[in-house]
């Protein structure tokens, strides 16, 4: 399938939101996914690719079986737009989102050498241009390809959880991306949060260590609720605004979507 063209004016051409992680296991690529769908229905032209190239799953999770992935792409196999994709659901009103698939389980394209990531994150950048939205979901971790692809995006948020694990992780991507970019600001969203206070105590020790230690405050995106409607959309293998599009997390993810595209930290 090849890129649309942009029709539509609701933001600034190729605006591109990486989301990243210190560990796995919090979320980021369910949060990645209801994005897109909240950005579609939004009215914006988006485009979801799955940037974890160790372990992509995003085409497991919304059930896709994709004719051209990106390892297709690094393999010289097919040009990158020819891997879109359309995702389709009656509750995305605005038609849906596209997406570009990595290739499940396969642990070879993390060892991609530096030039194959750069050469990738501009093809991405160009690809972006055409839409209005492009949602980068990154490999947990800071190995050197996601840092280079987190540092091709506009904005990135960094997914953290209220487990003391995930914030010393999260800090040790935060530092090690502003080691190579100190203007970069990662933004923060805490999710699977089993309240709003749990979701503000995290929020609050992850600012303080990165205030103490990188002289740095990260601002809060928001807050996404533990919700069991995630893990029911990732059985079956759909969005989560098709699965569950009235749920509480949705509904979170939706004013979520809404800050960023005012440009704006959570109220």
């Amino acid at each position: 399938m090849k890129a649309p063209v942009r029709t539509s004016s609701t933001g600034p051409a190729g605006r591109m939101l990486a989301i990243a992680s210190g560990k796995g296991g919090v979320g980021k690529t369910a949060l990645a996914s209801a994005l897109a769908g909240a950005f579609s229905l939004k009215g914006e032209q988006t485009l979801l690719i799955d940037g974890d190239l160790g372990m992509a799953n995003i085409d497991v999770q919304l059930g896709l079986q994709p004719d051209a992935d990106l390892a297709a792409v690094l393999a010289g196999e097919v040009l990158l737009e020819d891997a879109v994709q359309r995702v389709m659901g009656g509750a995305i009103r605005a038609g849906g989102f596209d997406v570009i698939s990595g290739r499940s389980g396969s642990g070879a394209l993390a060892d991609l050498k530096t030039e194959a990531v750069g050469r990738l994150a501009a093809g991405i950048s160009a690809l972006s241009l055409y839409y209005d939205r492009a949602i980068l979901d990154l490999a947990a971790g800071a190995d050197h390809s996601t840092l280079r692809l987190a540092m091709s995006a506009d904005d990135v948020i960094i997914v953290i959880n209220d487990e003391p694990t995930s914030l010393t992780d999260a800090y040790a991507f935060v530092k090690t991306l502003r080691r190579r970019d100190d203007s970069a600001a990662p933004l923060v969203v805490v999710n699977n949060a089993p309240s709003k206070e749990a979701a503000l105590s995290a929020y609050g020790a992850f600012r303080k260590t990165c205030e103490s230690f990188l002289g740095f405050t990260p601002q809060l995106a928001g807050t996404i609720a533990h919700d069991m409607a995630i893990p029911d959309a990732i059985r079956a293998q759909m969005p989560l605004p098709q699965r569950h599009p009235n749920c509480e997390a949705f509904r979170d993810v939706e004013k979520l979507a809404g800050h960023l595209a005012q440009g704006r930290e959570a109220a």
